[in-house]
């Protein structure tokens, strides 16, 4: 390209030809679209695109990567000779020892289907034989038959481009059902083959034919063909096939012959080495539109052989296993092992769509993804605790959302109350993609629990000492305190228990608050609870204190429901962060303690700490840090407390340190009256 560098937005205004300047992953080589007109393909694309909202994602996104392509190009000047040379010798060991893990014995077979859901569609509707047609809609498309492909018209397209493109494109809307119930059907042919086959999607799949070949005693390429037969005799479509002495290669063999055929590569070192050689980089997974464009204009490397070339500048300016995987790649190295059975983390699914603000079709969106995923848990017995909502807005921006819940969840009613807790928050909002994961499982598939080491804030404070045993001198801090304490109409705002963690978005419309997440965590109400503290049992003299009565349980009783109601009476879009304490005597914490918000979703407001999104329980115990330092700031300076401090020198007496030797000393009634915040967390020698 002429002006390959020129800025998306900013071309030359003098350039008859712009388009050169937008790089898109639409005019990418694609199985069908070998003989399509490239150029043509550009400008349409850029004309159609220019001025919309992803035309401008697009030109920020072009000028990250530029930003970064010249950030590297500065350290690569910077090399010096003696570290070239350090850093060949890094590249050469590496080089050897990637070397020695290469494996031969393994015969793997890629099998992916042609142009899977138009084939379908194709199959359940002859008529569409042999006209272009694409299944999706105006605004995006899933897949495309070959015969639209040789306009251009491609996956991941906006229809009213590859209408453009061929005026003559015929649409057929997704049916999901239909594609599930043919996928099942080729994965039955699959198990024959191998029964621990590797699905990559629902049109593709990764099988080791090693024992097939040796029981059989027939070749890789008689496996393949037969398996192509096999598929099309039982589902009516066609598949193509790569055969090869890893998954890598594989999966590059068989979008050589595409479609309705197959390629088989040896398994042999130099016939590796020679396929490899010439072979572009961007065929290669895990290679995409940006890395290609990184190693070609600071590396000038385009072909796989290459990279072994500038094994030193990747080594220098690469973390070490991006490193190892470029050289792994110019070895034509991949896996060759079927690996082993993981504890699943999460399950999701999202869904496209055009862009749009109707909030009742967005929770119908909702509605259906609710379901499709309980569907999905209950299917592999699966109960989660932590939900995720997925938006990318009109503006092509992605926002995430989590809450974790006080319970494991698997039913759509339950996904959808939660979720839609989760969606209020964001309004008003025009959303083109909607999705739900599900993570933090109850159990794997042996019914062990998930890392019953791990312990929270609360649980810790709750059970008494750190192995999990109960203290004999104290009592719990709180007692007898439910899930449901600060239940609050789901209508309104999410459930509020001593675990849970809500990320929201606050209006900036509203709040002239940034426009980032912020943890909401609602901690056992604690002020309330003061008549329950933790009671030393010793034989020393004690102040009088004052033992709960009735009237006093029916005060404290009259002041959960009205803070309750007055959570009720909140409005969703103007959740408040803290504890709003019960006790007046006690104070509020929330009322003096500034606004706790993550801003840019990782940033800590108060004291500038990084956190992303997906640390849920760390930010919880982060933002419980920030109160409990916040409520001993408020008892170091009001005196009107009647409660003693807790005698704990007695526990860490043995340790002989002149400092805490200081914190022994127990002060006096009359000088201080306040309880500090530490008393009230019990004390262990075990490190965490």
């Amino acid at each position: 390209m002429a002006k390959s560098e020129a800025s998306v937005g900013s071309e030359d205004p003098s350039s008859s030809r712009p388009w050169e300047s937008y790089h898109t992953v639409f005019t990418n080589a694609k199985a069908g679209m070998e003989g399509v007109d490239k150029e043509k393909v550009q400008r349409i694309v850029y004309e159609m695109s220019k001025g919309s909202k992803y035309f401008e994602n697009e030109e920020k996104k072009e000028a990250y990567t530029k930003q970064k392509i010249e950030n590297m190009r500065i350290q690569y000047s910077k090399l010096t000779a003696q570290d070239i040379s350090h850093h060949q010798k890094i590249a050469d060991k590496r080089i050897l020892e990637l070397e020695a893990t290469r494996d031969l014995s393994r015969i793997w077979l890629h099998v992916d289907m042609d142009a899977f859901y138009a084939a379908v569609e194709t199959l359940c509707n002859p008529s569409l034989k042999g006209r272009p047609m694409a299944v999706g809609s105006m605004s995006m498309l899933s897949t495309a038959n070959y015969e639209a492909r040789k306009f251009g018209v491609r996956a991941a397209m906006p229809g009213f481009i590859a209408r453009k493109l061929c005026p003559e494109l015929l649409f057929v809307p997704v049916d999901f059902q239909k594609y599930n119930h043919y996928s099942n059907l080729t994965r039955k042919v699959f198990q024959k083959y191998d029964p621990n086959f590797l699905a990559a999607s629902l049109d593709e799949a990764y099988l080791d034919i090693t024992s097939v070949c040796k029981e059989r005693g027939i070749t890789s390429g008689e496996v393949a063909k037969e398996l192509r037969e096999s598929v099309h005799l039982e589902t009516g479509l066609t598949c193509s096939a790569g055969v090869a002495p890893n998954r890598l290669l594989a999966k590059v063999c068989s979008d050589i012959n595409k479609p309705n055929g197959q390629f088989v590569l040896p398994n042999d070192r130099s016939a590796v080495v020679t396929f490899i050689s010439s072979l572009p980089i961007r065929k290669i997974g895990g290679i995409g539109k940006v890395t290609e464009r990184i190693l070609k204009d600071v590396f000038g490397i385009a072909t796989c052989e290459e990279m072994l070339q500038k094994s030193s500048s990747l080594c220098g300016l690469f973390s070490r296993s991006s490193a190892d995987f470029f050289l792994s790649v110019g070895l034509g190295l991949g896996g060759t092992d079927t690996p082993q059975y993981r504890m699943r983390k999460s399950i999701s699914n999202e869904r496209t769509f055009s862009a749009t603000s109707d909030e009742a079709l967005l929770f119908q969106k909702l509605v259906d993804l609710s379901e499709m995923l309980s569907a999905d848990m209950i299917k592999e017995g699966l109960f989660g605790r932590t939900l995720t909502l997925k938006l990318k807005t009109a503006s092509f921006e992605i926002r995430s959302r989590a809450v974790t819940l006080p319970s494991y969840i698997s039913s759509s009613e339950e996904i959808l109350k939660h979720a839609s807790k989760l969606l209020k928050a964001e309004f008003p909002v025009s959303l083109r993609l909607m999705g739900l994961r599900m993570s933090h499982f109850s159990e794997d598939k042996n019914g062990i629990p998930p890392d019953p080491t791990q312990k929270t804030l609360s649980s810790f404070i709750f059970s008494g000492d750190a192995s999990g045993g109960k203290t004999s001198d104290y009592r719990p801090l709180v007692s007898n305190v439910c899930d449901n304490t600060f239940s609050v109409d789901e209508n309104c705002c999410p459930t509020y228990c001593p675990e849970t963690s809500c990320d929201l978005r606050v209006s900036s419309m509203e709040n002239q608050a940034s426009d980032s997440t912020y943890s909401c965590h609602a901690i056992g109400n604690i002020n309330e609870e003061f008549n329950e503290t933790l009671i030393p049992q010793s034989s020393e003299p004690q102040p009088k204190v004052h033992e709960p009565t009735d009237t006093d349980h029916t005060i404290k009783s009259d002041k959960v429901d009205s803070y309750v109601r007055q959570l009720e009476a909140s409005s969703c879009d103007r959740w408040e962060v803290g504890v709003n304490c019960a006790n007046d005597e006690a104070g509020s914490a929330s009322d003096q303690m500034q606004l706790f918000l993550w801003v840019d979703d990782y940033k800590c407001s108060i004291c500038g700490i990084e956190l992303p999104p997906s640390f849920i329980e760390e930010r919880q115990e982060h933002s419980d840090f920030h109160l409990a330092e916040k409520l001993q700031g408020e008892e170091s300076g009001n005196h009107h407390r009647s409660f003693m401090p807790q005698q704990r020198a007695a526990q860490r007496g043995h340790t002989g340190s002149s400092s805490r030797q200081k914190k022994k000393q127990k002060p006096s009634p009359t000088a201080s009256k306040y309880v500090p915040i530490d008393a009230f967390f019990v004390k262990t020698n075990q490190n965490f």
